[in-house]
């Protein structure tokens, strides 16, 4: 197991940010792209929900970008509000979630894993 692997990886400068999309591209495994602020309430709300989704669902590569620290790449993905999570393949964008909504962000990661193995 990678040591990325069962974790929410936070990529704190654009350097790793474009490594970890990098990686993501060549795995071609979906990423769910996490951007979150500290002052936001919702997004504090969700994080350990998301870190246990990160443990157990080891085929999804999960991200977390501050908006505050990157607000370039904040902007280069059409975050408005946050949380916002953006679901990537192979460097596309193929979903998005915007809200601290557990269940959908269950539902789409469930979604995009199916077609992904129904695609191989």
């Amino acid at each position: 197991m990678a040591a990325e692997e069962g974790q929410v990886i936070s990529c704190h400068t654009i350097e790793q940010w474009n490594e970890q999309l990098q990686k993501g591209n060549e795995s071609k495994k979906l990423m769910v792209v996490d951007f979150t602020a500290s002052w936001c309430g919702p997004c504090r709300f969700i994080a350990p929900i998301l870190a246990e989704m990160a443990r157990k669902i080891t085929d999804v590569i999960f991200l977390k970008v501050d908006v505050d620290e990157l607000k370039t790449v904040a902007h280069e993905w059409g975050v408005e509000a946050m949380p916002t999570f953006v679901f990537v393949k192979e460097g596309k964008t193929v979903d998005k979630v915007v809200g601290a909504k557990k269940d959908e962000l269950q539902q789409k990661i469930n979604l995009h894993l199916t077609s992904a193995v129904a695609a191989a």
